[in-house]
């Protein structure tokens, strides 16, 4: 099974590529507020912060370096928390301009998808009426003929370029079992090594389902896959977001919250920040009675090599 731990890290995805400027007014746009949301939800308990950019005028996913380092040395100046960096991007993104930002920046940490799949997010076009930018609303629209593009030639590259090149190591995002055993091939062959991060996403349409059976069953598939060489953690989209990463830390597991993957704190009352979701799981776990995890016991539990070894 997963590799015991007796404290809990938590992941904040601060802003992500998924959510437009019109659904949420927290939703970090500028390299100041992104700066501003990732420090803020690191003192609330964040030991790592999950970052990609946006354009600062239209609020577009963005994988420029240069918008990238408005804000990085920001975050690293201020807090200790773990820096990751998507290798995800944004829709329609080539491989090379996902890497962008990671290869300049060398990062301690960086999301790694595991498979190609059909990433949906059309049915949130229908949800509202009027739109801060043009751009949003084909943006979501288009992603009935999406795919997400991450071929094993493209996971091996990022591996090669990213990870022996640079020292990064990865959170290998699963979004159905077969990404797992997408995982267990490079496991295979010696090109991810233990101990590494396995984080399982859940309500994704295009991915597995948010039923809470899949948790276990997620967690029972990479345990017979991977042993004790992987450290597990758990996301869930929208309003799964907090049952089923309680779910996750009930099982052993560690959690990911953020405005990426849920814009809400409660039933149909949108979250003010970040730190809001960070200081309502935390809040959650230490009731559980889990300790959180600070970000030096998860650089030692991931085996980073330091965020004194970064570019930024």
């Amino acid at each position: 099974m997963a590799r015991k731990n007796d404290k809990i890290i938590i992941t904040c995805a601060v802003t992500g590529g998924v959510h437009t400027p019109t659904m949420s007014d927290a939703l970090p746009i500028t390299p100041d507020e992104i700066a501003k949301q990732s420090i803020d939800a690191a003192e609330a308990g964040a030991a790592i912060l999950h970052l990609h950019a946006r354009d600062p005028e239209t609020g577009k996913p963005t994988p420029d370096p240069a918008v990238f380092m408005q804000f990085l040395p920001r975050i690293k100046q201020a807090t200790d928390a773990v820096v990751n960096i998507t290798t995800g991007g944004g829709l329609g993104m080539t491989v090379q301009e996902r890497l962008a930002a990671p290869l300049k920046a060398e990062p301690e940490l960086c999301s790694l998808n595991m498979g190609s799949m059909n990433f949906a997010l059309h049915p949130l076009a229908g949800k509202y009426k009027e739109w801060k930018h043009s751009w949003e609303k084909p943006y979501l629209e288009g992603t009935d003929d999406f795919i997400f593009r991450n071929t094993f030639r493209d996971i091996a590259y990022i591996l090669q370029h990213l990870g022996e090149g640079c020292g990064t190591r990865f959170e290998h995002e699963c979004y159905d079992i077969g990404h797992l055993y997408n995982l267990a091939h490079f496991v295979d062959k010696g090109l991810v090594k233990p101990p590494f991060l396995v984080q399982s996403i859940f309500g994704i349409l295009g991915g597995i389902g948010a039923d809470v059976e899949n948790v276990a069953f997620m967690k029972q598939t990479a345990d017979r896959l991977f042993g004790d060489d992987y450290v597990w953690s758990v996301l869930a989209a929208g309003r799964f977001q907090m049952p089923f990463i309680t779910q996750a830390a009930l099982l052993g597991g560690h959690v990911r919250v953020g405005l990426e993957d849920s814009l809400y704190i409660g039933r149909g009352k949108l979250a003010g920040s970040n730190a809001e979701q960070v200081a309502k799981i935390r809040t959650i776990l230490e009731e559980l009675g889990h300790g959180i995890a600070t970000p030096a016991e998860a650089r030692d539990m991931l085996a980073l090599k330091g965020g004194d070894r970064v570019a930024f």
